[in-house]
């Protein structure tokens, strides 16, 4: 479904704020560390050191912004001149004024931009450097007095708007409640547009006034996110729980809070679990009167460690394992909860793939441009930072592209530094549009989640062959020779003395044990996977609806599988599986992932009613054997 203009003009503001701040952020964590260790308070006083403090604060980090703003808007040109513009409301104000830099670079930019139109083809030959060094400097110039006689006043005044209705915000203990908005919004992939381009700019002018700031720390609160993949790890069940231990590491040491979206957007409810972990850690910060002196970016406890003044860290520590222990308990709920319902992962990865398979092409042009393995040297994954997401999709795909053998770099950038030599650049689709705009000469590919998703591996394998959409007649051979490939595949998975129709109904136990009986004298698993079989089946039920039930072994009973295989049962009058009624037992071996494209023909065809019903009631072992192994 279309996002709403509303939507997507709210976005691209936000990642416009981000755009001006995330470039900066090396500079933000030197005056950070340079206000932590050598102001009075700090761990090694230096009067001398600690008078960088002040003009740093002042004119560096609000002139760097200023720069960014106009440079998205008019390239080097425009953040010279929004650079001057603001000098104009740092002179005429004694406060630091990062807003008034978001204000005037971009500005700044914009009006040189128009300016330059008003110009372009009337300038004689020999005369350009000179009609645009003085155009620049004339117009940075009056925007500059512009600046300190209205918009440097204006701003002054908004500023004490803010912070008077922040203190009073704080002074009631009404802070918690911003997770309200602040973690349904990071989920929603608006982290860096709330923390760099909002709460940053607000922290560190709290940071002249008090040494230190707990806006730092209302977003980049690692303890939420801990909590949920923790809750996954314990209660989940199948590959999302075996997954959750190395998205901690990558999350909790690693900073890259994105690894922890998807597991909550997989169980919406679990937004409660975040917002509940969110307010109780701010409400301990609060508590401890606990402030960090710069952003930690990215939000691994190391840079919270770092950024961390003085006498502080009782209540960051505090703050972090209050809003681990809150996300916890509340997850563990909602997801027990889920599994007690039966959710069975290994199925829902199956329907994953289905519908992004389905779904791929609503996010691509269908004239997109495509280039061929032999012009491409170069892959770019791109978001709003370049270092959270596109960082994790760049590893994944780096690993797919060395083992395959190509020699293709593959890095990842902010989406405001894609290089001009990128072949093909990859983005998650809501940033696609922007990226087309930095890199109109390179191909895209839109995807929604940077860590599963088979776009890597449809990609890996169209480079390698060296396909060329231009030659269609060479394209339908190779996706025939494709086809054939995985049919190949799957009826080695599936054999048709594997699969009984018409059998008489049975205890549900009994329907179990035929089906992994299949898989034993088949050579597929050994003897003790029945039994791993039916101690998965005691845990929760593998009823998935429709009429069909998936029992399976899981955890310690994959090592009792040989190679993968499946087995069909029907049973035309049903099978009592906990209350729900299965008319076609089908048993799952897997290895790897080789059995999920027979798990999408299932889920495609149950789907289907008419479809579901024929498996339910046909007498017809082709019918069967060809619907599982297209």
């Amino acid at each position: 479904m279309q996002k709403s203009s509303f939507q997507n003009k709210v976005q691209n503001f936000g990642r416009f704020l981000s755009g001006m701040v995330m470039p900066n952020i090396g500079a933000f964590i030197a005056w950070g560390l340079i206000t932590a260790f050598f102001i009075p308070t700090g761990w090694v006083p230096n009067e001398g050191l600690a008078g960088l403090v002040g003009p740093m604060i002042t004119y560096m980090l609000p002139l760097l912004i200023a720069f960014s703003g106009g440079k998205l808007v008019a390239g080097i040109r425009g953040g010279v001149v929004g650079v001057v513009a603001t000098m104009g409301v740092i002179v005429g104000s004694d406060i630091p004024m990062f807003i008034g830099a978001m204000i005037m670079g971009p500005f700044g930019g914009w009006t040189i931009k128009h300016v330059d139109k008003m110009f372009e083809g009337k300038i004689k030959s020999g005369f350009e450097m000179l009609i645009n060094n003085f155009s620049a400097g004339i117009i940075g110039g009056l925007l500059a007095v512009l600046a300190y006689q209205i918009i440097g006043p204006i701003v002054v005044g908004l500023n004490e708007f803010l912070r008077i209705g922040v203190n009073a915000f704080v002074s009631r203990g009404l802070l918690p409640l911003a997770s309200i908005f602040i973690e349904p919004a990071k989920i929603l992939f608006l982290n860096n547009a709330i923390n760099h381009g909002v709460l940053s700019p607000l922290g560190i002018q709290q940071v002249e006034e008090a040494g230190k700031s707990i806006f730092f720390m209302l977003e980049t609160n690692p303890g939420p996110g801990l909590g949920i993949l923790l809750a996954y790890w314990v209660f989940a069940k199948g590959m999302v729980k075996q997954s959750a231990p190395g998205a901690i590491i990558i999350h909790f040491l690693g900073g890259i809070h994105e690894i922890y979206f998807p597991y909550v957007l997989m169980k919406p409810s679990l937004l409660l679990a975040v917002i509940g972990g969110g307010a109780s850690g701010i409400f301990t910060f609060n508590l401890f009167n606990t402030g960090l002196v710069a952003t930690p970016s990215p939000g691994s406890i190391f840079a919270y460690l770092a950024m961390t003044p003085r006498g502080n860290y009782l209540g960051v520590f505090a703050g972090i394992l209050v809003a681990t222990a809150v996300s916890f308990v509340i997850a563990s709920v909602l997801i027990k909860r889920s599994v007690a319902r039966g959710d069975t992962m290994e199925f829902e990865s199956a329907q994953s793939k289905v519908r992004e398979q389905k779904g791929r092409d609503l996010h691509m042009d269908k004239g997109a441009k495509k280039v061929s393995a032999s012009e491409v040297s170069k892959i770019v994954f791109a978001c709003d930072a370049g270092m959270g997401s596109s960082a994790m999709g760049a590893g994944k795909l780096r690993k797919k592209i060395e083992a395959a053998g190509l020699d293709i770099t593959v890095v990842n950038k902010a989406i405001d530094e894609i290089p001009q030599d990128a072949e093909i650049v990859i983005t998650h689709q809501n940033l696609t549009s922007r990226a087309k705009e930095k890199a109109p000469q390179a191909e895209h590919i839109s995807i929604q989640d940077f860590l599963q998703t088979p776009a890597y591996d449809q990609l890996v394998e169209r480079l390698k062959a060296g396909e060329d959409d231009q030659k269609k007649q060479s394209k339908a051979v190779e996706k025939k020779e494709e086809s054939e490939s995985a049919a190949s595949t799957n009826k080695g998975i599936l054999k048709k003395e594997n699969i009984k129709l018409g059998l008489e109904s049975v205890k549900r136990t009994e329907a179990i044990k035929k089906a992994g009986q299949l898989l034993v004298d088949s050579g597929y698993v050994d003897q003790d996977y029945v039994e791993a079989m039916l101690d998965r089946e005691k845990e929760m039920s593998t009823y998935i609806g429709q009429g069909v039930a998936i029992p399976h072994g899981v955890g310690a009973a994959k090592k009792k599988i040989k190679k993968t295989g499946i087995s069909v049962l029907q049973f035309p009058e049903g099978v009592d599986f906990k209350g729900e009624t299965a008319y076609l037992v089908i048993a799952i071996a897997g290895v790897g992932n080789e059995h999920l494209k027979i798990l999408a023909n299932l889920s495609e065809m149950i789907e289907e009613n008419e479809s579901a019903e024929k498996l339910r009631t046909t007498d017809d072992i082709d019918y069967i054997y060809e619907k599982f192994t297209l």
